[in-house]
């Protein structure tokens, strides 16, 4: 890595080199249509139009685009129940989104996995997870099928920072390490596993440092920075193609609302949560748009424009949507499978 993009600390900064035009705009909008998707879900949850739980990622949109841009078609993403961004970003139809989210058939998931369970593998998702940690060790299976087919692809692996505190998550970087799998495991540090922070509930609150256990490369990196993202997981990635194995990154990130919708907040305070969205890491990408000339104030109101657009698109399908058959209810339980050969 281009030693000016490590600060002191070893976090990992912006860099100074320019990224292109079309990279600056698709980072602008992925996350204006994650902000405003969520947005919305927010809004129809109290509406009691979606059930169950639901975990917004407002505020973290930079951790899901900057990786996007520094991967590639065939990688693998898998991560927790805060899960509606990731496919967004992936290029998974809101309308999609939207609809599994309403518990319809025409959902990602067919309706089945709602808020905390989408799926797409169509473009490369395998899953959001409802058991805490749990995604963690599956990720390393993904890893382990991409090397033993030699596909060149890898996985990256999303968590938040209460998963750490799992077995299975030293377990797999364990494994992982030995076996050098192609892995990135990201850690989205928003500083509360639901409403217990870091400091309460960890004797290391650099959770980057759990990795050197494992002498796994590990570092932090700015979450609220969608460059310095781009460039540590593209760091990783290299290392992972490269057959190196895998790399711990810490996302320092916040989410602008509670961990759920059924949150009320009542262990942070409104100064806190103000100084975090100051750092909005959308308003960040704006900035820099304006100010190196590549879109104006009109180009980027219709891009916010189009997206508004499309969420509300992404409403009308979802309420015309059916819903799920009853018979669904036995399809995708079980595979039958001639073993060791598995059928689809």
């Amino acid at each position: 890595m281009d030693q000016s993009l490590v600060l002191e600390n070893g976090a990992v900064a912006a860099a100074e080199t320019e990224f292109s035009k079309e990279t600056y705009l698709f980072w602008y909008e992925s996350m204006v249509l994650m902000r405003k998707f969520e947005e919305k879900a927010g809004q129809l949850y109290g509406q009691q139009k979606i059930r169950g739980f639901c975990h917004l990622y407002i505020g973290q949109e930079a951790c899901a685009a900057g990786a996007v841009t520094a991967l590639r078609k065939g990688d693998k993403w898998i991560t927790a129940y805060r899960d509606h961004a990731h496919p967004l970003a992936l290029g998974t139809s809101p309308n999609a989104v939207m609809a599994e989210l309403y518990g319809k058939a025409t959902g990602c998931s067919k309706g089945k996995g709602g808020s905390m369970h989408m799926f797409d593998k169509n473009v490369g998702f395998m899953g959001g997870h409802g058991i805490v940690g749990a995604q963690v060790p599956l990720g390393a299976g993904i890893g382990f099928a991409e090397k033993y087919n030699k596909t060149g692809n890898l996985c990256i692996c999303h968590m938040g920072d209460g998963a750490v505190r799992q077995g299975a998550f030293h377990e797999a970087l364990n494994m992982a390490m030995t076996w050098k799998l192609p892995v990135i495991f990201v850690i989205e540090n928003n500083g509360y596993a639901m409403g217990t922070s870091v400091a309460r509930s960890s004797n290391v609150t650099d959770l980057y440092t759990l990795g050197e256990a494992y002498d796994m490369p590990s570092m932090p990196v700015d979450g609220m920075d969608v460059e310095a993202i781009h460039h540590a997981v593209a760091k990783a990635a290299d290392r992972a193609r490269a057959g190196e194995g895998p790399t711990l990154l810490e996302f320092r990130t916040y989410r602008f609302r509670g961990h759920s919708m059924s949150d009320p907040q009542k262990y942070r305070t409104k100064e806190e949560v103000e100084s975090y969205k100051a750092q909005d890491p959308i308003e960040q990408v704006r900035q820099a748009i304006l100010a190196k000339g590549l879109a104006t104030e009109d180009d980027l109101a219709a891009i916010d424009a189009k997206i508004k657009a499309q969420v509300e698109e992404s409403v009308k399908f979802a309420e015309e949507s059916p819903w799920p058959d009853p018979s669904e209810i036995y399809r995708d339980v079980y595979v039958e499978s001639d073993y060791p050969f598995i059928k689809e």
